[in-house]
């Protein structure tokens, strides 16, 4: 059994230990930032591969007590290195957290280099050389309250980077966030969905994912497990096969998205053919004044502009308030959800929210509101 830990956005450890358990994890602890779990090989290929919401998924080595450089040093040369590890691998250290001794991360992270390749070279006479962007063994120390643990990085580039998305807008929403806020949201795939502001598509496309039961890892060119010395080429591909089985032909209820910009509709587009959903969901340029209800009832959901990242625009307010207009008037008997980093613009929608949900937007705090549009 692998002691696992999945890293999370802020906020979404709940939603992510109940996403780790529904794929068979065991011992499913939240903690800050992360989950805890315990799973064999098959899990832990299983959950880079089906899993939304986490960022990296880290199987933990060693854990000692850490005081100071040389402690590290010491803890680190502990591990026989040989059996993650051959010479002629490329490795990667990152480090997170901090204590007094060892406030640097840079530098705990190059202390760590130096105690796995000096054990290498006294052993082999020969030693991994760093590759910071795709190296084979990425390893992950992280540093809290006297104490250091270790751990290999099974996901290589973070999971959040589904594969499907070159082309991305001004201000893109990251995937696993797209993905819990749709979770956050209760919205059923019987249900239509709706963003009227959809930008590059995120939206859109994590839910039709969710709706064809498409594994988000499928668009990977690789996990970083796939290069570790016990890799099992053939329990992957299985892994795969079964996943690709059970994706869907046709979505429940349709999934649209529309946008001011030809241009970002048409990077929408081009996502949507790369994770092979573009038969299945509706992209169309289109101002947000003309937007109208396109059935009875639904979802809508979106993703304003706050003014954070695309410069503060006198116009915001308007704007917001041209939304909460059309969410009045053309979308009686649906369900809305606006995320908002910013607390006066969205009390320019004019309406009374239902729920609010607290949630980062990468170190932005913001809120999910839901409107119950009657």
């Amino acid at each position: 059994m692998n002691q696992c830990f999945a890293t999370v956005a802020r906020g979404l450890e709940a939603l992510a230990t109940q996403e780790l358990e529904q794929l068979g994890a065991n011992a499913v602890e939240p903690g800050f930032c992360g989950v805890a779990f315990e799973g064999d090989r098959a899990l832990l290929y299983r959950a880079n591969l089906w899993a939304r919401l986490p960022f990296r998924i880290l199987v933990k080595l060693h854990e000692f007590p850490c005081r100071d450089s040389e402690d590290l040093y010491r803890g680190i040369q502990t591990i026989d290195w040989s059996q993650y590890l051959t010479p002629d691998q490329t490795l990667a250290v990152s480090a997170t957290g901090k204590h007094e001794q060892l406030n640097h991360t840079h530098f705990t992270a190059l202390q760590v280099k130096n105690a796995i390749v000096d054990q290498q070279q006294e052993a082999f006479g020969d030693r991994s050389n760093v590759e910071t962007q795709a190296p084979d063994v990425r390893i992950n120390v992280h540093v809290d309250r006297g104490h250091c643990t270790v751990s290999l990085d099974s996901s290589g580039d973070s999971l959040h980077r589904r594969g499907y998305r070159p082309a991305m807008g001004a201000a893109p929403l990251k995937e696993s966030l797209a993905a819990a806020l749709i979770q956050l949201s209760g919205w059923q795939p019987e249900q239509m969905f709706y963003d009227p502001l959809c930008g590059s598509g995120t939206l859109p496309l994590e839910a039709s994912l969710k709706a064809l039961n498409i594994a988000p890892g499928l668009f990977r060119d690789r996990f970083g497990f796939e290069t570790w010395l016990d890799f099992d080429p053939d329990l992957l591909e299985q892994l795969i096969q079964e996943a690709e089985a059970s994706q869907r032909d046709r979505l429940p209820a349709p999934i649209w998205g529309s946008d001011h910009s030809e241009e970002v509709i048409q990077q929408a587009i081009s996502n949507a053919q790369h994770c092979g959903v573009l038969d299945h969901i509706w992209f169309s340029p289109m101002e947000l004044s003309d937007v109208v209800a396109p059935a009875d009832n639904g979802v809508l959901f979106c993703n304003p502009p706050y003014g954070e990242r695309l410069g503060r625009d006198s116009d915001l307010g308007a704007f917001y308030k041209l939304l909460g207009d059309v969410l009045k008037q053309r979308f009686k008997g649906w369900t809305a959800f606006v995320l908002s980093g910013n607390k006066e613009l969205s009390q320019s929608i004019g309406l009374k929210s239902s729920q609010r949900i607290a949630v980062y937007n990468g170190t932005l705090p913001c809120q999910l509101m839901k409107y119950e549009l009657y």
